[in-house]
C-alpha cells in the first residue's frame, strides 16, 4: 500500500487542490493543531486502512454478517440524515419553559429527598428461606450481619445515597413509606441486596442548579416529539402491509412516553447498576 499525506502533494503548484483526495478539518485541527497532533491523527488514519486493506483480502467485507451490519448502519445514517434535514434542530427551551418544569416537578427539585442507605451484598442463591426467616426477625442489619457470619454466608457492606430524582415517583413513595431501619431486599440478577434506609433528608436544588439538566431533558422532548410526529405522518400515508398480523401495532397507537429527567448530582449517577435494581422496585422479604 502507498500512503501520501501530504496536504499538496504537487508541491507550490497553481493547482486548485481538486482530484481524487477528500479534504477534512475538525475545530481542535484548526483551532490548536500542531504538528503532533496532525501525526498521530494520521497514524490512526493510516492504521484503520491497513486494517481494512487486511480485512478486505480476506474477503470479510462480503461476510454476510458484516454486510448486515454495514446496511443497518447505512440505514441509520441515512434516517438520521433526513431527520436532521426534515426537522432541524428544534428551538432551545426558554427560561420561561424551564421555570414552568421547575415548578411542575417539586419531587425532583425544590422539595428533593434524598436516600442514605446501608446494604449487605450476597449472592441471590445465598436469600434463602432461612435466610429471609432471619431478616423478618431481625432488628438491624447488624443483626443480619452476624448472622451471615454465624452461617458463613460471605457477604460486602456498601453505602449509596439515592435521591427522589433518580428514581419514578411510585418507587418514591415506596421508599418514604419505609419506616427508618426496617429490612428490604432488592434482587438483582445473580446478587441480592439487604437494605436499610438510615436517615432520609431533605435535598433540594434551586432552579438555577438545575437549570442546565432541565433544558437538556426539554430540547430532547422536543427532538423527540417532532420525530413521533414525523413518523405519525410517514405512517398516515404510507402503506404498510404486515406479514404477521399479529405484530401490527393497533392503529393510532400512542409514541412511547419521554424518559424521565437525568440525575442533577454526579453522586446520584454513580454505581448505575444498583440504581438499575432499585429502578426494578422494592420487593418485600415474604
Amino acid at each position: 500500500i502507498d500512503i501520501e499525506y501530504h496536504c499538496k502533494p504537487l508541491g507550490a503548484t497553481d493547482w486548485n487542490g481538486s482530484g481524487m483526495h477528500a479534504n477534512f478539518s475538525t475545530t481542535y485541527l484548526r483551532e490548536v493543531g500542531g504538528k503532533s497532533y496532525f501525526e498521530k491523527l494520521m497514524k490512526v488514519l493510516v492504521d484503520r486502512q491497513l486494517l481494512r486493506h487486511e480485512a478486505e483480502k480476506e474477503k470479510l467485507d462480503r461476510d454476510p454478517k458484516v454486510m448486515q451490519a454495514i446496511e443497518r448502519a447505512k440505514a441509520l445514517i441515512i434516517a438520521q440524515a433526513w431527520m436532521q434535514k426534515r426537522l432541524g434542530a428544534p428551538a432551545s427551551p426558554t427560561r420561561a419553559e424551564v421555570e414552568a418544569y421547575f415548578s411542575q416537578h417539586p419531587e425532583f427539585f425544590s422539595k428533593r429527598k434524598a436516600f442514605d442507605m446501608h446494604q449487605l451484598v450476597i449472592s441471590t442463591r445465598d436469600l434463602t428461606p432461612q435466610a429471609k426467616k432471619a431478616a423478618e426477625s431481625s432488628g438491624s442489619l447488624e443483626e443480619m450481619a452476624a448472622w451471615f457470619e454465624a452461617n458463613k454466608v460471605r457477604f460486602a457492606r456498601n453505602r449509596v445515597t439515592r435521591s427522589t430524582a433518580d428514581m419514578p415517583p411510585e418507587l418514591s413513595k415506596r421508599l418514604l413509606a419505609i419506616p427508618r431501619g426496617q429490612l428490604f431486599a432488592v434482587r438483582e440478577g445473580e446478587r441480592s441486596l439487604l437494605v436499610s434506609i438510615a436517615d432520609v433528608r431533605d435535598a433540594p436544588v434551586t432552579v438555577d442548579v438545575a437549570a442546565m439538566q432541565i433544558e437538556q431533558y426539554l430540547f430532547n422532548k422536543k427532538q423527540k416529539d417532532a420525530a413521533d410526529a414525523e413518523l405519525a405522518r410517514l405512517r398516515s400515508t404510507a402503506k404498510i402491509s404486515w406479514l404477521n398480523k399479529e405484530l401490527a401495532p393497533p392503529a393510532g397507537a400512542p409514541a412511547a412516553p419521554a424518559a424521565m429527567p437525568a440525575a442533577l448530582d454526579p453522586a446520584a449517577q454513580a454505581d448505575a447498576a444498583q440504581k438499575a435494581a432499585l429502578d426494578r422496585g422494592v420487593m418485600g422479604l415474604k
